[in-house]
């Protein structure tokens, strides 16, 4: 049987949503009643905002908007042009529609318009489905992560030298998705790549300043669209004391709306940000940031939009009165606390117990830790035998593929998260794998 992150598990390792006790009840219940308590609000008839019950503006709320733009300015120390506005913001039901309303409206895979897709490896295991349904089922290359914080732009640049000498038979025309009764054209992409570049999912890995710059760079020369599942940034374990808040490195959005002053530019990057791994998933909010109003404009006027508004409106008002509140730092920090408390018990155990010669992305922010076995161990066949003999679920490297350039990932690795489990839950999964792995490797006879 396939394992997924559901399966009925005594220890589930594989769950990447945080535990059910440290979901935000009361505050949500606060903000809600602060929300809706009152007869009517200020801006209840403005079009710009409107009735948290009815159907909201097409870009999300601006009093919502402007209060995201108020805590990522003072998260990331952003001021004059670099700042984030109302207008580069587009609110939306999570960062997995998010990705998917991107697709939508910014490439032409179809018709190869849009050339290819390059996405980062080892990947998040559910985001080949966005990209396949967009059209990109043929058209999806794996790019690799190098060291610890970069990725192979070699790799990428010879990638698209290819692509772009290989054009026969595509077409150079946009027609086919744009709206006669629109008085402007979408933007389309001829490329696109998506990754997760703070403690990325699965690796645990964050790109640095140097690399986002570069890769900037490489986007603008070949018209390529990055979009930066920026959904982990915010969880960083770094600092001894968890209620200060390490500087996040700049989000690709930030360094490519500082580095680009041309005013008809559309930019190539989008923060494709979430409220879910921060105040709980369940609210589904979340939203696209891009350098100016130029694309973030393009992604709200989508025709479900137009049709029903902003597709988080109750929520998204939820999610902006806990950010205007003060209560989105005291839900951080709890969640900060209780991961950095996880994170280390991980590392001690898997450090102590596991095979010499394993590889161990540790966590110093995110959910996963992402684990190497050494040479002669077989992550599938272990992590069946864990499942079977002693319930207990994680996931193997095999869903973290990019479909159609494989790695063989699911040879040797396996992702684990921290987000679900307590403490000693996560010990005594983490035990009960090395014991696995040390019998597995009595009977084949390797060292251990």
């Amino acid at each position: 049987m396939k394992t997924s992150m559901d399966q009925p598990a005594r220890i589930n390792l594989f769950k990447g949503h945080p535990s059910f006790r440290l979901l935000p009840n009361d505050e949500i219940i606060d903000a809600t009643r602060e929300l809706l308590a009152p007869a009517a609000r200020e801006y209840d008839e403005d079009t710009n905002n409107r009735h948290p019950l009815t159907y909201g503006a097409d870009e999300g709320a601006v009093w919502v908007r402007q209060n995201v733009c108020d805590f990522n300015n003072g998260v990331f120390g952003l001021s004059g042009d670099t700042a984030s506005r109302p207008e580069f913001l587009n609110l939306n039901s999570g960062a997995s529609y998010g990705i998917l309303s991107t697709l939508l409206h910014s490439t032409l895979a179809h018709t190869g318009y849009t050339r290819q897709a390059f996405i980062i490896t080892p990947t998040y295991f559910l985001i080949n489905d966005c990209f396949i349904d967009a059209g990109f089922g043929s058209k999806l290359t794996a790019i690799d992560e190098k060291g610890q914080d970069s990725i192979d732009l070699d790799q990428l640049v010879a990638k698209l030298e290819y692509f772009e000498s290989n054009t026969e038979g595509l077409a150079d025309d946009t027609q086919v998705i744009q709206n006669p009764t629109k008085p402007v054209n979408k933007k389309v992409y001829r490329y696109v790549m998506y990754c997760v570049p703070t403690f990325s999912n699965p690796s645990g890995k964050t790109y640095s300043l140097e690399t986002r710059t570069k890769l900037i760079e490489i986007a603008r020369k070949y018209d390529m669209l990055i979009i930066a599942d920026d959904v982990y940034d915010l969880l960083d374990y770094r600092t001894e004391d968890v209620t200060k808040l390490p500087k996040p490195v700049k989000r690709f959005v930030h360094i490519d709306r500082d580095t680009n002053r041309d005013p008809n530019s559309y930019g190539n990057t989008i923060s494709n940000a979430t409220f879910s791994k921060i105040i709980a998933p369940g609210l589904r909010v979340g939203y696209h940031e891009t350098i100016n109003e130029k694309l973030a404009l393009q992604l709200s006027k989508g025709g479900a939009n137009i049709s029903g508004g902003t597709p988080s409106q109750l929520n998204s008002m939820i999610v902006g009165t806990i950010l205007k509140n003060g209560s989105m730092e005291k839900i951080l920090y709890r969640l900060r606390k209780t991961y950095k408390e996880r994170s280390e018990v991980i590392k001690r155990t898997l450090a102590q117990l596991l095979p010499a010669g394993t590889d161990i992305s540790a966590p110093d922010g995110g959910y996963f830790v992402w684990v190497t076995l050494p040479e002669g161990y077989d992550s599938r066949e272990i992590g069946e035998t864990l499942k079977r003999d002693h319930g207990v679920v994680l996931a193997n490297g095999s869903g973290s593929e990019v479909v159609g350039d494989p790695r063989n990932w699911g040879a040797r690795c396996a992702r684990l998260s921290i987000s679900f489990l307590e403490k000693e839950e996560i010990e005594e999964g983490c035990k009960l794998w090395a014991q696995v792995c040390v019998e597995y490797a009595k009977t084949h006879n390797l060292s251990h």
